[in-house]
């Protein structure tokens, strides 16, 4: 059971959210920037961002930062551009939030499309890992960093290269952990369950959406993972029952 939640400050420190233009990104981000928190706002549509950087100014919070990034197309330079914009802006960073995804489709492995294989693996597996390697450095300028996955366990049929993609990135975020333990610098990951996203509702078009929580429900156990106060525990995957 983890307590106080709603007490949690985030003043001063600087966060970078995948994802940010809806659902869970978006209410992530804006719960950080109501606690007072710096974010940067990462996403492929521009419009989206715009919106949350409106509500976040309009709400009273630090003004976010932009950063348009198509993660499905973007390069190791672009990586490298956007630690270098982060440290020139900023200086620091003190969390990364993994939270982008792109489910592709749903599909028998027999007659997956190998370039949309590709593709999702891109956005899930290659992109964490290429912007996580730009942003350690920033991350241990940190007092006490933070490095976050949002977990999506799928591995029964149909779930394809986005199965495999969100495996490897539990184990992404595990050997990170390891690797990062001596840093300062907690590692861990978060399935929020079924949440009230376009995301889950192209993955299960049947759902009845009133009966999940909406993202907001699920953003102050995500906040309590980038505040980066874990008491000790790295390299863990949370679910919601662990904040009950």
């Amino acid at each position: 059971m983890i307590n106080d939640i709603d007490q949690i400050k985030l003043d001063d420190r600087i966060i970078l959210i995948t994802g940010a233009g809806d659902g869970i990104g978006k209410a992530v981000s804006l719960d950080c920037a109501k606690r007072g928190a710096t974010v940067i706002l990462l996403g492929k549509t521009i419009h989206k961002l715009e919106q949350v950087y409106d509500e976040i100014v309009a709400a009273g919070g630090e003004e976010p930062a932009i950063y348009p990034m198509d993660l499905s197309g973007a390069s190791a330079d672009d990586y490298d551009d956007l630690h270098d914009n982060i440290e020139k802006e900023f200086g620091r960073l003190d969390a990364l939030f993994n939270n982008a995804g792109w489910l592709g489709a749903s599909t028998p492995m027999e007659i997956f499309d190998t370039e949309l294989w590709y593709r999702v693996m891109q956005v899930n597996l290659n992109a964490p890992f290429l912007l996580t390697k730009a942003c350690i450095p920033l991350i241990k300028k940190s007092s006490h960093g933070a490095i976050i996955f949002t977990a999506d366990p799928k591995t029964t049929a149909y779930w394809g290269a986005y199965g495999v993609a969100k495996s490897g990135q539990q184990s992404l975020m595990t050997i990170l952990a390891d690797e990062l333990e001596s840093q300062n610098i907690t590692v861990n990951a978060l399935n929020p369950g079924p949440v009230r996203t376009s995301f889950r509702t192209r993955a299960y078009p049947a759902e009845d959406a009133r009966e999940m929580n909406k993202p907001e429900d699920v953003s102050a156990p995500f906040v309590y993972l980038i505040n980066g106060n874990c008491n000790g525990v790295v390299g863990k995957t949370f679910t919601l029952d662990d904040f009950k």
